[in-house]
């Protein structure tokens, strides 16, 4: 075992270097092991600027992995023929001449509260370079990885309240919803477990067992004497991250505010039934109490939806649980004063053919789908662009990827013309080209 460099008289000299005592898992036994959002968090932070906050405050992004169909959601063909029109019918909804697909009563009853974008459209039918698109507002470049619109945000605006900026319920949900060129510091916050199980509980945010207070305290003094001890041994950087990581750790385990706004059992019964008592509905009654406490973006996901075999039981499996839980986020927000401030979005990475094919399915179809937005400053009661007779082309307003994110980011308050710097000094704007879709801004 090799001597220490300790300086004499230093209290904590030991044979150990400071890899050795990480290995070991002293820290680990001082009861911090926060998940790897607030690990990474303090490893080279790049510096704020100054951005000022729009109308929306918050977004609660809303998305369905795989493809939700549009004629069976938002654009349905009444009028087309059989296997264009699928195995649903349409229903009237609260706008009048307005029909959703019938497996969304409780949004059709709303639709009045909310704005339906019909045309949006890429040219990417892969899911990963279609998801892609919809997290960052770009095209997928082997020669950048593009930061998610939580991280800009995050980027942008900083902390809330000792909160995260940036929440996944419950993980991060594929490689495009991180940091991208960006400082791991703006990645997001992954709570790890589900809120639609049973004794949900936030990794971490609780001391461990037998630690109380007092001891809380103690454990945190000797932190601070480690941390000399290792500043005195050797000027490093991922030290300086560390002793940044546990600060902020020991500001979001201190907090009770913080810890609360992951407490579902805040919520009453009732409440927490509107939503259902499902994933979906469970995911999204976290989303709205995060927000409320002070997250400025949280992203979240529910089902699976690449249905190219046996569409309808696809559909009726996974359709009805997002339908009850957007609206009741939806009424839940208003009834709370929060929904003009808080942006929701309802988005899938590509829509599905408009054809049915010889299995029941649908396969991928980037060229024309459906998403949904609601408050946050964005108007209600209205369906923005056309796609053709049959739900395969836009027809009227044919909306970008870029379109849809300098929308979402012009509601926060952020320019997206705005050049962020990418590895190596070099400029990129956080959004490339588009337009704000002024027609659907309240």
């Amino acid at each position: 075992m090799k001597k220490s460099t300790s300086c004499p008289g230093n209290p904590l000299a030991s044979p150990f270097s400071r890899r050795e005592f990480l290995n070991v898992g002293l820290l680990g036994g001082l009861g911090l092991t926060l998940p790897e959002f607030l690990r990474i968090q303090a490893m080279g932070a790049q510096k704020h600027y100054e951005t000022v906050e729009g109308k929306a405050k918050a977004v609660i992004q809303i998305f369905l992995p795989g493809g939700l169909a549009q004629h069976e959601s938002f654009d349905p063909k009444p009028y087309a023929p059989p296997e264009y029109r699928g195995p649903f019918s349409s229903i009237k909804t609260s706008i009048p001449g307005i029909h959703f697909g019938e497996k969304l009563p409780h949004l059709a009853k709303i639709a009045h509260k909310i704005t339906v974008i019909n045309s949006m459209s890429h040219g990417e039918a892969a899911h990963e370079r279609g998801t892609h698109n919809m997290f960052t507002g770009y095209r997928p470049s082997p020669a950048v990885e593009y930061p998610s619109m939580g991280s800009v945000i995050s980027k942008e605006f900083g902390p809330k309240n000792n909160l995260p900026p940036y929440v996944c319920v419950p993980n991060v949900p594929n490689e495009y919803a991180n940091s991208g060129y960006l400082s791991s510091a703006h990645g997001p916050f992954a709570l790890g477990a589900d809120p639609a199980r049973g004794n949900f509980k936030v990794r971490d945010l609780n001391l461990p067992g037998g630690v109380d207070e007092a001891r809380f305290n103690r454990r945190k003094s000797l932190l601070e004497t480690v941390d000399h001890h290792f500043r005195t041994l050797e000027n490093s950087d991922a030290l300086e991250s560390m002793d940044a990581f546990y600060q902020h750790a020991y500001k979001l385990i201190s907090s009770e505010k913080a810890r609360e706004a992951f407490n579902l059992e805040k919520e009453p019964d009732k409440l927490r039934d509107s939503y259902g008592r499902n994933q979906a509905g469970q995911r999204m009654i976290l989303a709205r109490r995060l927000v409320e406490a002070g997250v400025r973006f949280v992203s979240l996901t529910s089902g699976s939806w690449d249905h190219h075999d046996n569409l309808q039981k696809g559909i009726e499996s996974n359709l009805p649980s997002v339908d009850q839980a957007v609206a009741a986020l939806i009424n839940d927000l208003e009834e709370r004063g929060l929904l003009d401030s808080t942006l929701v979005i309802l988005s899938t990475e590509f829509g599905r053919t408009p054809k049915i094919n010889n299995t029941g399915g649908r396969d991928h179809w980037p060229r024309v789908f459906s998403t949904m937005m609601a408050g946050g400053g964005v108007k209600k009661g209205m369906v923005f662009g056309k796609s053709d007779a049959l739900g395969g082309e836009p027809e009227e307003d044919k909306v970008s990827v870029e379109d849809f994110a300098k929308t979402i980011y012009h509601q926060l308050g952020i320019n997206a013309d705005k050049e962020l710097m990418a590895p190596g000094e070099r400029p990129i704007e956080i959004v490339d080209g588009g337009r704000v879709l002024k027609e659907i801004l309240a």
